[in-house]
């Protein structure tokens, strides 16, 4: 059983093979499904297109009020963008995500970059950067 960081390397390589394969300019879904085709060759478990609630002090307001991407191994959140630029509210969508789920790593994408490595955002929770 690989921890968040094993974890995190491998999904980056798999983004990383995408993204050379299909480069920028994609839809997000285009990505995504290719992404998890990657998981699947290395026999990563993950779900896909995951419905959240939406909790408030003791209460769930809404049963299904967030949808992640992908949730690997239930460790590690992916956020698949294909955007210019990153707005600080898609990182702030991230540790939601991580709050809601108890995980501690989330990994937003964007495949809209020249080169990989520079649409790689780690978030951990409880570490503000």
């Amino acid at each position: 059983m690989m921890n968040e960081n094993e974890l995190s390397y491998e999904i980056i390589g798999a983004a990383i093979e995408v993204h050379k394969i299909l480069g920028p300019g994609l839809l997000e879904s285009a990505y995504e499904e290719c992404l998890c085709y990657e998981l699947r060759q290395k026999k990563i478990k993950y779900d896909r297109q995951l419905w959240l609630p939406m909790r408030y002090k003791e209460i769930i307001v809404r049963e299904k009020m967030y949808r992640l991407d992908i949730w690997v191994e239930k460790k590690v959140i992916i956020d698949v963008k294909s955007v210019e630029t990153i707005p600080p509210v898609y990182k702030k969508q991230v540790l939601t995500y991580l709050e809601q789920t108890g995980s501690k790593l989330g990994l937003l994408l964007n495949f809209n970059v020249p080169f990989m490595k520079e649409g790689i955002e780690r978030i951990v929770l409880g570490l503000e950067e």
